[in-house]
Formats: C-alpha cells, structure tokens, sequence
C-alpha cells in the first residue's frame, strides 16, 4: 500500500525537481525571443564600449606603413590631459551641467501642466495630443539644427519687449546668461517635452476614477485632491521623466560636449583616445544624477511598499 502511494504521489524533492524544469524551460523561451537583441547589443553596443574604454587609456596613431592603427600606453594621460591641459572642455562641462540642472526640471514641469490639462475631457483633445507629439516624430536632430540657425528656436516676445536687458538689470550676471540662453531654446525645450507628456497621461491612467469620486463626497477640493491622490500616484513616473530628459538631453544636437569630443575625434595632436577619455568623463557627469534619481526612486518604492 505505501509502495502504490509512493508511486503515485509526487515526493517533495521530485516536485521540486519538476518545478525547476518548468522554470528553466519558461526562461529558455524567453531568452530565445530576447537572443536577437541580445546578438545586437554584443555586436553593435557592447563591442564598441568596450574598445572606446580600451582606446581612451592608449595614444592612437597610424603606423609608419600605413597598414593600421598603432597604439601607445598612456595609462590616465588622457584623462588628466581633460582637466589640466584642456581649457575648453571643464568650462563647457560646467555650463552645460548648469544649464541642464535647469532645462530638466523646467521640461518636465511643462510636461506635467501639459498632461494635466490634456487629460481633462474637452471636444478636440485627441487632436491637441497628437499636436504635442508630432515634434517627437518630425524633429530630428539635423532638422532641430536648421530651424534653430534660421531663428526658429527663440521667442519673438524677448525681442519685441526688451526681456534681455530687463533681465540682466534684475538678475546676476552669471544666472541672467542662463536664464537667456533657455529663453533663446524656450521653443525647442518644449518640442523635447513630447514623450514625457504621454507618460505623464498613462500615469493619469493608472489612478481609478472612483478614488477622485469619493474624495469629493468627502469634499476634497481639485487642489487637495492633486496633492493627495494625484501626485503620489504620479511620483515614479515624474522620477522616470527626470531620468528621460536628462538622457535626451545629454544627446541632444545642440550639446556643446558632443562637438568636442567630435572635434577631438580627428585633431592629429589628440585624436581616438584623448576623445573616448572625454566620452567616458562626459558619461561619468551624467550618470551621476541619474543614479541619484534611481536611488530616490528606489527608496520611494520601498516606503511604498512599507505603507501598503
């Protein structure tokens, strides 16, 4: 009787062994689907990183046949060379961190008003959302580049009310030259806010109408009912836009870091390794923010989870 039961029924260790196969079969499938895109990171993403971080401690040069590239030890010359030799790059490093601090959170805070009002119910709104995309679609990085050398990408208000000298009389000269040269990208800023305003309406999405209606039997006014309901239900998603436009603008065209490097790319007296030096700084400065925001957002999700 007890060999019959043995037989029959799954012993702790065979089920167990069969969970396993279950489990291996199910992530072998999904690493099928995902081997594509894996063979092209390795191939097209992780390849390239890995040399241009090989390059940027090496003197690239050709050799004296011409048959290739040859390659001479520096160690960390190239990166000292960045702050010590090179007047250019810590002062464009400097006002570009500057400028982006405040692009940011500007972008994201029109994305977040745009959103709000996109997502009231008012004839035409599919249309007006389709408009606040179109940039992300149309504005390339070589088209954003020739609408800004044609003037496009300023407001004709400065000029017409003499904002300029207004704001250097009232402001520091330092915090006026920023406060001018986002006003003279204020129109291309918000073609950036595309993306970050259709995430800010699938947040919208995830927060049930029913919540929104018993806070307002309790007789919660608009204003208390977006501080308590909306906002912390829309916190990850504001921390995800913060991340997002610190990387779009870290490749933006107009990113004065990028034309340096570039520049230094095919100088004969730096060239191949002085150029992956500064790309691996660059990424260093603007990883820095981001960890700091995954961080916060870690830590939010924790206390979230703590509360529930």
């Amino acid at each position: 009787m007890s060999r019959m039961n043995t037989g029959s029924v799954m012993t702790k260790e065979e089920h167990a062994r069969q969970k396993r196969l279950q489990s291996f079969k199910e992530a072998l499938r999904g690493y099928l689907f995902l081997l594509p895109w894996m063979m092209g990171i390795v191939m097209f993403v992780a390849y390239p990183l890995i040399y241009s971080f090989f390059i940027s401690f090496q003197k690239v040069g050709v050799k004296n046949d011409g048959s290739g590239l040859k390659y001479d030890f520096v160690g960390m010359d190239n990166y000292k060379h960045a702050f010590v030799v090179d007047n250019v790059f810590p002062i464009e490093m400097f006002l570009f961190m500057r400028e982006v601090m405040l692009v940011v959170p500007i972008t994201v805070l029109f994305a977040l008003l745009i959103s709000i009002l996109l997502n009231q119910k008012f004839k035409g709104r599919m249309l007006f959302r389709a408009v606040f995309f179109l940039p992300v679609i149309f504005a390339s990085g070589q088209v954003l580049l020739e609408l800004f050398n044609q003037g496009q990408g300023s407001l004709p208000l400065v000029e017409r009310y003499n904002l300029a000298d207004i704001i250097y009389d009232v402001l520091p000269l330092t915090a006026a030259g920023t406060v001018m040269d986002l006003l003279s990208k204020f129109v291309i800023i918000l073609w950036f806010s595309g993306v970050q305003i259709i995430l800010f309406l699938a947040a919208f999405q995830t927060i049930p109408r029913t919540t929104y209606e018993a806070a307002q039997i309790d007789g919660a006014t608009p204003w208390e009912s977006f501080w308590k309901i909306t906002f912390p239900a829309i916190a990850p998603f504001i921390i995800l836009n913060l991340i997002y436009t610190l990387v779009e603008q870290s490749s933006n065209p107009f990113n004065p870091i990028l034309s340096h490097i570039l520049k230094n790319t095919t100088d004969a007296n730096t060239g191949y390794g002085y150029a992956s030096a500064l790309g691996w700084i660059y990424f260093a400065f603007m990883m820095l923010p981001i960890l700091v925001l995954v961080f916060i957002a870690r830590r939010q999700s924790k206390r979230t989870e703590v509360t529930r």
